[in-house]
């Protein structure tokens, strides 16, 4: 054991002539460096919240004005107008203070009060300045509740019959007559006094109140590079991420992250980063909690069913790289055997939340388990060396399908679900990523993940062996196994939230497609947004697919807000509506065909922007139900549109640093995505990233048991459905190069754009 090991550092012997003491020169070393670090931390925290405090200015400019005011007492103009001498003559004990030191002081005193005038004057300047979101459509804030209301309307209009529309307008409309205004004057209350009025609720009652499996049903995944694997040893490949993972953690608690910014131009919230690591979802009976600790020096490893304890710092520094596969390798060629009921604990977490939460009450509260249940809560994160090869493999069309369900459930005990990421490990040196949906959206894990991929390739690098670069310090204390002692009856109940997490993996559906026909390059020569044009190709795949239209989610960020995390853009328009029904009429031309993709990619447009400005209507009417459920109001309008299922679900995965990896000089190392479980047990979950120019990745998952759903089935619709869309741009005599794949042949075609 690691604490064993520090304990013989320290040794005395009580004599009849007094005590011997014998103190270990590399404990003290340690101790005094764990000490230094510890201060420097400290001191960095300090002048990060001296920086903070001041912005935007700088220190330096109050020295500056501090400077000028001084200047000024020697060339007797007085730009205070006689402020400075009304402080002279005030100052406490001035009798004990001579003339010139009290002149001194009194010019300081002024030139600190005008400069932190002159800061607050700055700081709601640019607070008006970031709040107009005219650059991306109009202000927001503008919208009134009748104007949602009508847009929601608008926007299930194509989805019903004559009938059930005007029962949801009269719904509507007696809502707006009487409920609206009492639980709208609530929400403003909030709005007042909260810094976000959607985030805190959004997070307890669509995530953490959920008695359901978080595997699959909330957790989601990220993948490794799509082409490349750095290194084919588990171990290294292991080593040099989780160090990048370190070394982004300290830049985080550093505040050396340069802001993400929406379209370039705002500044966006960055809240969520802070619960990244350290941080678990903790089960209850009636609700979750999401627990987030300080800085924690150690992460838990999964490898063939025991639990293992790694210490990620020696001497107040990171393990290196190579001293990190050392520790990991050590894990890997550990052949003791996993202790009763501990191969499928983790099992607890993919199922349903009742039994774990109890489970966790009565057996992991006390003795042995709770402090091993403890040394995983608390862990910077979860790590699982996991036993079989996954990835993309070109000459196996399932390949990425079974490496998505591996990083979506795995075997239902090999990942801990309830951390804030898990990181796997393949045995040919893959990587990814499982995460917990609470505490953050997909981009904010994407963020870090593009970072540690970058540095893990770019920076760090590896042997010509494949080993991790540097010396091999073996002196570290080898990782310590967790002790448990699970009783019979806790097995049981470990068993049947495997039986219960087993039977959800099973019924996932899983399609990964790579669309390499063409990309965004392309897109964009049509004077179109990709993403625009991605959501025309699904409603119309979607209708290819079912014969019918569905509500359908897109998922919009809205973190030019405060603590803001998502909006719902509903992209099933009727401007979509008439489109897809243009495509599939053999008597629409060409030309009427492309009027009506334009007109409805605008609106989809438009529909996005009201989302990223806050005038969404999805979270708006979510909090306005949650107040209405508070006041114990019935109301059949809310009750209708919060019941309604989301049969077809999507989300983009961002790039968000481009300059880390250069695409064109490097075309091999593009990303996969990620995605998540179908949201309907009869619809389908699309998760999709436009890659570079001439690439975009979809994830599709339904459910085997639905009979009206086939992930395979439907990717085929969505490839079909783009070169179809595609096609309206060019000439006729190019559709058929585009429908066999062969990109090159489009240069002629992009002539014409």
């Amino acid at each position: 054991m690691a604490e064993a090991h520090q304990a013989v550092g320290f040794q005395f012997t009580v004599r009849p002539d007094g005590v011997d003491l014998k103190l270990s020169q590399e404990v003290i070393k340690n101790i005094y460096l764990s000490g230094v670090t510890a201060w420097k931390k400290k001191a960095i925290q300090f002048k990060n919240g001296v920086l903070t405090g001041v912005y935007p200015a700088s220190p330096s400019s109050w020295l500056i004005v501090v400077i000028a005011m001084m200047s000024s007492l020697y060339t007797h103009i007085d730009p205070s107008l006689g402020m400075i001498d009304a402080i002279k003559e005030n100052l406490p004990y001035k009798r004990c203070i001579s003339l010139q030191t009290r002149a001194v002081l009194s010019a300081i005193l002024f030139a600190t009060g005008l400069w932190l005038f002159f800061i607050y004057l700055l700081r709601y300047t640019l607070k008006a300045l970031l709040s107009y979101h005219g650059w991306i459509f109009e202000s927001h804030g503008k919208m009134s509740a009748s104007t949602k209301l009508w847009l929601y309307l608008e926007s299930v209009r194509p989805l019903l019959d004559s009938e059930q529309y005007n029962q949801m307008e009269m719904l509507a409309s007696d809502f707006k007559e009487t409920e609206a205004a009492q639980l709208q004057r609530y929400l403003i209350l909030k709005s007042w006094w909260a810094t976000n009025y959607v985030s805190d609720w959004w997070e307890e009652y669509i995530y953490l109140r959920s008695r359901s499996p978080i595997m699959v049903n909330s957790n989601f995944y990220i993948m490794d590079f799509l082409y490349v694997t750095p290194t084919h040893r588990q171990a290294a490949r292991a080593g040099n991420v989780v160090h990048a993972m370190l070394q982004y953690r300290r830049k985080l608690e550093r505040a050396e992250h340069a802001p993400l910014r929406a379209l370039g131009t705002v500044p966006m919230c960055s809240t969520q980063m802070e619960r990244m690591f350290n941080t678990t979802r903790i089960p209850g009976i009636e609700t979750d909690i999401v627990q987030h600790l300080t800085d924690r020096k150690h992460l838990i490893v999964y490898h063939k069913g025991r639990f293992f304890k790694v210490w990620l710092y020696t001497g107040g520094r990171h393990l290196l790289p190579s001293e990190l596969e050392n520790q990991f390798q050590r894990i890997l060629n550990d052949t003791s055997e996993p202790q009763p009921g501990e191969q499928r604990l983790a099992a607890l977490t993919a199922g349903d939340r009742v039994p774990w939460a109890r489970a966790r009450i009565k057996y992991f509260s006390h003795g042995l388990n709770k402090v091993s249940l403890d040394a995983i809560e608390s862990a910077a994160f979860f790590l699982t060396l996991d036993e079989e090869p996954q990835g993309y493999d070109p000459a196996k069309p399932d390949s990425l399908d079974v490496y998505a369900k591996s990083l979506l459930h795995g075997k239902c005990y090999d990942r801990w679900f309830d951390k804030s990421f898990t990181l796997i490990s393949y045995p040919n040196g893959k990587m990814g990523i499982n995460i917990e949906h609470s505490w953050a959206d997909a981009p904010i894990v994407g963020h870090m993940w593009e970072y540690v991929l970058a540095t893990d390739c770019f920076h760090l690098g590896y042997t010509e062996e494949g080993h991790c670069k540097g010396d091999v310090n073996r002196g570290l204390p080898s990782p310590t196994r967790l002790q448990w002692q699970i009783s019979a009856e806790c097995q049981d109940v470990i068993e049947m939230s495997y039986l219960s997490a087993r039977r959800l993996a099973d019924d996932v559906d899983f399609h990964g497609y790579l669309f390499s026909e063409f990309g965004k390059g392309l897109i964009k020569k049509c004077r179109t947004s990709p993403d625009a044009f991605i959501q025309l190709a699904l409603q119309l795949a979607q209708f290819r697919d079912q014969g019918v239209f569905c509500l359908t989610y897109e998922s919009s960020m809205t973190r030019m807000f405060r603590d803001g995390r998502t909006e719902t853009v509903r992209s099933c328009t009727s401007e979509a509506v008439a489109f897809v029904r243009a495509m599939e009429d053999p008597g629409a031309t060409k030309a009427q065909r492309l009027a009506l993709f334009l007109r409805a990619a605008e609106k989809h447009q438009n529909m996005y922007r009201l989302a990223m400005t806050g005038s969404g209507i999805d979270r708006h009417l979510f909090c306005l139900y949650i107040v209405s459920k508070y006041l114990g109001v019935e109301s059949p309008f809310l009750k209708k549109v919060l019941s309604e299922p989301w049969k077809l679900s999507t989300s983009q995965t961002p790039q968000q640093q481009l300059n880390l990896v250069d695409i064109n000089k490097f075309p091999k190392y593009v990303g996969a995505g990620g995605g998540f479980g179908p949201v309907a047990d009869d619809g389908y979950g699309v998760s999709y990233i436009i890659v570079g120019e001439n690439l975009i990745t979809f994830h599709i998952s339904s459910k085997f048991s639905s009979p009206d759903t086939d992930s395979g089935r439907f990717g085929q619709h969505i490839r079909k459905a783009m070169i179809d869309i595609q096609a309206l741009f060019k000439p006729e005599n190019e559709k058929r190069a585009v429908e066999n794949g062969k990109y090159a042949h489009l240069e002629n075609a992009k002539k014409h754009m």
